[in-house]
């Protein structure tokens, strides 16, 4: 190949090189919880995560938290009214809870996209990226 092929080449290596460099990471890491959420919090062995119904309103409302698989997730709910949420994971979930405050624990085995809701009002509070 000629020193103008060469040349040519180079600019491709270097942009190869600089996008197999970022794609690096350190897998022994746990997955830590979403930055999205500020009441939420990890230990490494587990996740805490606050959780606030206010009516019809529930805090937070659909984001993504990551868990690792068999990390036990705690949820501190603070709500005016009884109720209960679905954790849709194989097997289901359900976390009664009443006015007030309460905690609850939670293991998910598989991994994937777990949907917590409540049905009444029908909202996704929260979804676990399990990995």
């Amino acid at each position: 190949m000629s020193g103008r092929g060469l040349a040519r080449l180079a600019p491709l290596v270097l942009v190869l090189a600089a996008g197999l460099t970022a794609c690096g990471g350190n897998d022994a890491d746990p997955p830590a919880t979403s930055s999205s959420s500020p009441s939420s919090s990890s230990d490494g062995d587990s996740v805490a995560l606050d959780v606030t119904r206010e009516g019809d309103t529930f805090t937070p409302n659909g984001e993504r938290v990551e868990l690792g698989v068999g990390q036990t997730l705690t949820l501190t709910i603070t709500a005016d009214t009884a109720g209960e949420l679905h954790v849709h994971s194989t097997p289901e979930q359900e976390i009664s809870y009443d006015a007030g405050t309460s905690e609850h624990e939670i293991t998910i085995d598989r991994p994937g996209v777990v949907e917590v809701e409540s049905h009444e009002p029908d909202t996704v509070v929260l979804q676990l990226e399990v990995r």
